[in-house]
């Protein structure tokens, strides 16, 4: 039975929030009494009064809030991607790797690729490597395995924090955790090339954030094993220091996932207690209903 997002009561007919995405009960159903993130899509933070059709009789020569607000406010031109982060990173990724694909399997440019995509020890001062490597990935199973985790998560924290706090969680956490890497292989390893590419250190934020807000949520690994967060998280965290520490070379950036978890955890606990988040969740048990609109 669908449960609210605010309190956790049972709802046979729940409410779906058309700004947030989230379900609620009827107590909470407005956007003012579930601190909905939506609000700050509009001039007007109660929601009230802004009907957005003509601005122009509350605000003298036009819209407020500069070019950015009127080109992603309600109504505006990036207006969709308010509430649909997640899966706008998601569309990044994937394509980001189509490129890798086309690059270096057909067309044979891996140099180029490496030089587009991949933040490297040779070539830190790429500064553009810095966010493409974020979305770039090593492999198929590499960037399954980021997308399913960020589909599951990433709208959970999301709607929690805003889509444009969401974002800079996101990119940030990314290029520290990255830069964090290639600077830890230069120190233990100079002179030896190090390339790191992949979401894992930003998704790692995101789970860090969510572990904070609600540590006994109860996800579904494989869809079967009921396993509360805060253990899931703690166990990921151990595999990484482990083989971090034992300096195993496996190919995976197990620092860029401590320092990303590291950053993740800090926010959360910067954001927490400005509402309650969902107690369980099915890991395809309860497939979103789509973009944005997701109830988990």
């Amino acid at each position: 039975m669908p449960i609210c997002d605010v309190c956790g009561k049972d709802e046979s007919l729940p409410y779906r929030c058309s700004r947030c995405g989230g379900t609620f009960c009827s107590e909470h159903r407005l956007p003012e009494n579930h601190d909905c993130t939506g609000l700050s899509d509009w001039d007007d933070p109660a929601g009230v009064f802004d009907s957005s059709f003509d601005d122009s009789v509350n605000n003298e020569g036009g819209r407020g809030g500069g070019l950015l607000s009127s080109l992603t406010g309600a109504g505006g031109v990036f207006g969709y991607f308010r509430g649909n982060v997640t899966y706008l990173f998601l569309a990044l990724m994937w394509l980001t790797f189509f490129s890798q694909l086309v690059l270096e399997q057909f067309l044979g440019l891996s140099d180029l690729s490496i030089s587009a995509f991949y933040l490297t020890s040779i070539h830190p001062e790429y500064v553009w490597t810095w966010v493409t490597s974020i979305f770039a990935h090593g492999g198929f199973y590499h960037i399954v395995g980021n997308s399913i985790v960020l589909f599951f998560f990433g709208p959970l924290v999301e709607r929690y924090v805003g889509s444009r706090k969401f974002a800079a969680l996101f990119l940030v956490s990314g290029m520290l955790a990255g830069l964090a890497q290639v600077g830890s292989s230069m120190l233990l390893s100079p002179g030896s090339l190090s390339a790191v590419v992949g979401a894992s250190g930003a998704i790692m934020a995101v789970l860090g954030v969510l572990t904070v807000l609600n540590p006994g949520l109860r996800i579904y690994l494989y869809f079967i094993i009921p396993v509360p967060l805060w253990l899931f998280t703690l166990g990921f965290a151990g595999i990484s220091v482990f083989f971090f520490v034992s300096q195993s070379a496996d190919g995976i950036a197990h620092f860029a996932h401590l320092i990303g978890l590291v950053i993740g955890l800090a926010y959360g606990q910067r954001v927490k207690g400005r509402r309650s988040v969902p107690s369980q969740m099915s890991l395809g048990g309860r497939g979103p209903g789509g973009p944005g609109r997701g109830r988990f």
